[in-house]
């Protein structure tokens, strides 16, 4: 997770001791310094005690699973990036970690070096993220988006978002009017060092209509092609 060369404090959560060895040694040889939890109520009082740089997560943990820590710990920290394990590749635990706003998510038995790095990929979209920028707020009609303060306002209510989805519809409204391919999204919010595939897009777009609410229109599907943002 080196940005800028700058050493980092995460956490790695897993009832597992011989995988959180060997997390914490190949990060600490990265340079980070990491604390362990071995379940999700750890997880979430070491959260509450003190702030990580990012968290990696198990879901399949004692007392309390990775999805409940991860959506208390969100609830502290909305934009800690989160890196989410599991045993399983179904698609389910993919959604649902996305929904709760993870950054990634890796399927056990995993490379290490693997790990490490969509760690510092994730890491370094944060910052760039979080760096907001001198954009102006947009209005189109009742939805409002304001990246400066990362914030969206459906009628004047505002909606919660995770970083990715802000990303997303913060990307597309930057580019109204153009189509973007999958490809494309990937690159501008993922990054070019993301390893995952383009049903990511799909999934965090689905939901991202879904937050939207009566505006979820203004996202338009291009058959064949990608998205778009329209404003009618």
């Amino acid at each position: 997770c080196t940005e800028g060369g700058s050493e980092m404090r995460g956490l790695v959560a897993d009832d597992e001791e011989g995988i959180r060895n060997v997390i914490r040694e190949y990060l600490e040889f990265d340079g980070h310094t990491v604390a362990e939890a071995a379940n999700g109520a750890e997880a979430v009082s070491l959260c509450r005690m003190q702030k990580f740089d990012f968290i990696v997560m198990d879901i399949m943990m004692p007392v309390m699973d990775g999805f409940a820590a991860c959506r208390e710990i969100r609830r502290g920290d909305p934009s800690v990036p989160v890196l989410m394990l599991s045993a399983r590749g179904e698609e389910y635990d993919k959604l649902k970690g996305f929904q709760l706003g993870i950054d990634d998510y890796v399927v056990k038995p995993f490379s290490p070096r693997e790990l490490v790095a969509r760690l510092g990929a994730i890491c370094a979209r944060s910052a760039r993220a979080q760096d907001g920028g001198a954009v102006r707020p947009a209005a189109f009609g009742g939805l409002e988006v304001d990246p400066a303060g990362r914030s969206v306002r459906v009628d004047g209510r505002a909606v919660p978002m995770t970083p990715r989805e802000y990303d997303l519809l913060f990307t597309l409204v930057q580019n109204k009017g153009i189509v973007l391919s999958r490809e494309q999204l990937l690159r501008k919010v993922w990054g070019n060092d993301f390893l995952g595939d383009d049903r990511t897009v799909d999934t965090h777009i689905k939901m991202l209509r879904s937050a939207l609410g009566p505006y979820r229109g203004f996202i338009v599907t291009m058959r064949g092609a990608g998205y778009k943002f329209e404003a009618v």
